[in-house]
């Protein structure tokens, strides 16, 4: 039976195991890994059912490739995963999780795996030629990401002259876009970029942003409202299973695993896409 494996339905599918019962269980069984899904190209079902993505394919190559541990994914809302993880509904959570303060408070992260951009998508026949166009507008986000952040922040600069609809899931975002019930999508870029190529009335927002400002190598061709990492959320005090993770994510970009996974999702190699 092949080690990968998919669990349907919520992380309350599992909520009946003690904490204590499951932490033990986990030390020699099967890794539990929390995913908010659909969340392409990251990680999402194929119109057969197999579950399939960037995380998916990085989670093969650690723990199958690297640590020889059975492990199943389990799907959950991104804005009660850290709960959910820390309530024992899993072990870990890879969910292009972006490694912010708040969350380390709450959380342990693996070391960067991954450089994300938040970026605003736009209809190709909008009126919406810059950032300060949004200004009274309404901006679909996913609830609990840095999508709703920065969202949130824009929201500061203009005063309060923003209306912010947040969706379950990111899906819901890009409907209401494609709807005209939002003037933009604010997400992460290769999941923006993703949606984009696969609907040509769509595209991002140009501009000069927080990419070209820090001077990231292969910034994105359009606005970036914040550069950050992602990372693998752990339990605090799960320290063994997080160094030896930590020790597989380096072996797999030493050993051209990486590079070949990045390049089979996406369009440059390093972490970074042009979209």
């Amino acid at each position: 039976m092949h080690r990968r494996s998919f669990l349907r339905g919520t992380g309350g599918a599992i909520a009946g195991l003690t904490f204590a019962g499951n932490a033990s269980a986990q030390n020699n069984g099967t890794i539990r890994i929390g995913s908010d899904i659909p969340y392409r190209p990251f990680e999402y079902r194929t119109k057969t059912g197999e579950l399939v993505g960037f995380d998916v394919d990085i989670a093969n190559a650690v723990f199958e490739g690297q640590l020889d541990r059975n492990y199943e994914f389990v799907q959950t809302s991104f804005d009660t995963i850290i709960p959910s993880l820390n309530n024992g509904n899993f072990r870990v959570i890879m969910s292009a999780m972006t490694i912010t303060p708040e969350r380390s408070n709450q959380v342990d992260f693996s070391d960067p795996y991954f450089t994300a951009y938040q970026t605003v998508l736009i209809l190709k026949n909008s009126d919406i030629t810059s950032l300060q166009d949004l200004k009274g507008e309404t901006v679909a986000v996913q609830k609990g990401t840095t999508g709703e952040a920065a969202a949130q922040d824009l929201k500061k600069q203009f005063n309060g002259d923003l209306t912010i609809d947040s969706y379950d899931q990111i899906p819901g975002a890009f409907s209401a876009l494609g709807n005209n019930q939002a003037a933009a999508v604010i997400n992460d870029n290769t999941v923006n970029a993703e949606f984009a190529q696969q609907n040509d009335n769509v595209t991002f927002l140009k501009g000069t942003g927080a990419a070209q400002e820090q001077g990231k190598e292969n910034a994105p061709p359009y606005l970036t409202l914040t550069v950050e990492e992602y990372g693998i959320a752990f339990r605090k005090n799960d320290d063994q299973l997080k160094n030896q993770v930590n020790d597989a994510l380096s072996t797999i970009r030493d050993n051209g695993t990486y590079d070949e996974l990045y390049n089979k999702y996406f369009q440059t190699p390093g972490g970074t896409t042009s979209g």
